[in-house]
């Protein structure tokens, strides 16, 4: 088994055709089929099952790509490990940044530093929902995660580091009921108005329906949006009302670039919500036994943004070792 049968794998596992799998390994396609063959062979079992319209993982296929992923990694690991050694800074960091912000300072100067100090690392930032980039970094297919998790939320086996947190708001139209109310208690939004909510399955989601389940309330008819300013503009037309951090509204990073004193388009509010668990919580996870270089100084240059008295002298946490609050961030 030789890595270059590994990649030619993935690349078919990834596009599910032997043609456009070829196109990216940059080797022509009788080549790609037949190192594919070999790989069978060395394995003892078909890893694709083909027909004329789909390719697809069989049994054994599906067993192989998690940790051909992770043996190719580790390579990519070792040969950064050497290039540091080197004094060369360069290889390449897969980074999940959720939209959600909750921490004290602005994630693109955060960017921005580590493409300064760090020009020749090849830097390729994602976004998904915090639980699938958690679960991507635990696979290896993702170096680092900045997730909207709670502490209990993070799988075992990651290390992290708790960032920040910034409590839940509520965003309502200037003509809603409730706009001219300082706080308010989501029992109390009235039915008229649908929810607008993040993605399913994402950490925020969970989060927001279980502040309205310990407001003994139904989220209400609502509909769904992928970008957390949209659903701030949308609420501020009167579309509906939105439940987010407060710290994607005003202050460093917000998506809307509002400081604390300055107006929410149209005249919209923001209510403070009077539950005092609905805490948006933001860490960056990672795999400390396999942590590449290039990722290595993310974590410093991270580090260096936050500070330490955001940090509070931060422990590094196992989830095995942490049994904190289950809540979804």
């Amino acid at each position: 088994m030789e890595l270059r049968h590994l990649r030619y794998f993935l690349a078919v596992a990834e596009t599910h055709n032997f043609t456009q799998a070829a196109a990216r390994c940059y080797v022509a396609q009788s080549a790609l089929s037949q190192q594919i063959a070999r790989l069978e062979k060395d394995v003892g079992a078909p890893l694709f099952s083909r027909t004329s319209r789909s390719v697809r993982l069989t049994a054994a296929g599906e067993l192989l790509e998690p940790r051909a992923r992770r043996i190719l990694a580790d390579v990519d690991n070792a040969q950064a490990a050497l290039d540091a050694l080197a004094g060369v800074r360069r290889g390449r960091l897969r980074l999940g940044l959720v939209q959600t912000m909750a921490v004290p300072f602005d994630m693109v100067e955060v960017l921005a530093d580590y493409r300064a100090r760090y020009p020749g690392v090849d830097l390729r930032v994602s976004n998904d929902p915090s639980s699938r980039m958690a679960a991507a970094v635990l696979a290896g297919t993702l170096d680092v995660g900045v997730v909207g998790l709670a502490a209990g939320q993070v799988p075992e086996g990651l290390d992290h580091r708790t960032l920040g947190s910034a409590p839940l708001v509520a965003v309502v139209p200037r003509e809603h009921p409730l706009a001219d109310r300082e706080a308010i208690d989501l029992a109390e939004l009235p039915d008229s108005h649908p929810l607008i909510q993040f993605t399913r399955g994402s950490g925020l989601r969970r989060q927001v329906e279980a502040a309205f389940a310990r407001a003994g309330a139904e989220a209400g008819q609502h509909f769904e949006v992928g970008q957390i300013h949209d659903m701030i503009r949308l609420a501020a037309r009167g579309v509906g009302v939105t439940v987010v951090p407060r710290s994607t509204v005003v202050g460093p990073g917000s998506v809307l670039g509002l400081d604390a004193a300055d107006e929410l388009p149209r005249g919209a509010r923001m209510l403070r919500l009077t539950d005092g668990e609905a805490v948006h919580h933001i860490c960056v996870a990672y795999d400390g036994t396999r942590l590449a270089p290039a990722a290595e100084a993310f974590l410093d240059v991270l580090e260096h943004h936050g500070g330490e008295e955001h940090h509070g002298g931060e422990e590094h946490y196992r989830d095995d070792e942490h049994h904190g609050d289950d809540r979804s961030a």
